[in-house]
């Protein structure tokens, strides 16, 4: 499956964002989804997952802040970010993993998991 996503950019304090995952190649209500956030030198961490139950899962530092859902029919995973803050500023990748049934909360922890990555988009909030 391929990735592609969008919607990043520079956003005040406090501000919205909506990125989106186009995939193509397969269809992404089989798989894993999630989103992860990186800068250089630091481990990739992950942001929100939904897996293909439809449960969703969310790093501490972003629950009740950002959503994170899909659209099969549009092949398309969402990330509704707001109240944004300075260091939710990063790279954010969109990933697909192979849905075994462990739950999203697991699969959000295990980064490894996630077979098939977007090249990324920037969010920068100042």
């Amino acid at each position: 499956v391929q990735l592609v996503e969008s919607g990043g950019g520079s956003v005040q304090v406090g501000g919205s964002l909506t990125l989106s995952c186009v995939a193509s190649g397969d269809t992404i209500g089989r798989y894993c989804m999630g989103w992860f956030r990186q800068i250089p030198d630091r481990e990739r961490e992950g942001v929100a997952a939904i897996d293909s139950d439809g449960s969703t899962s969310y790093a501490d530092s972003v629950k009740g802040r950002f959503t994170i859902s899909q659209d099969n029919a549009k092949n398309t995973l969402y990330l509704q970010m707001d109240s944004l803050r300075p260091e939710d500023s990063d790279m954010y990748y969109c990933a697909a993993g192979a849905d075994w049934g462990y739950g999203s909360s697991w699969y959000l922890a295990r980064p490894s998991r996630f077979g098939y990555w977007g090249q990324g988009t920037q969010v920068t909030v100042s």
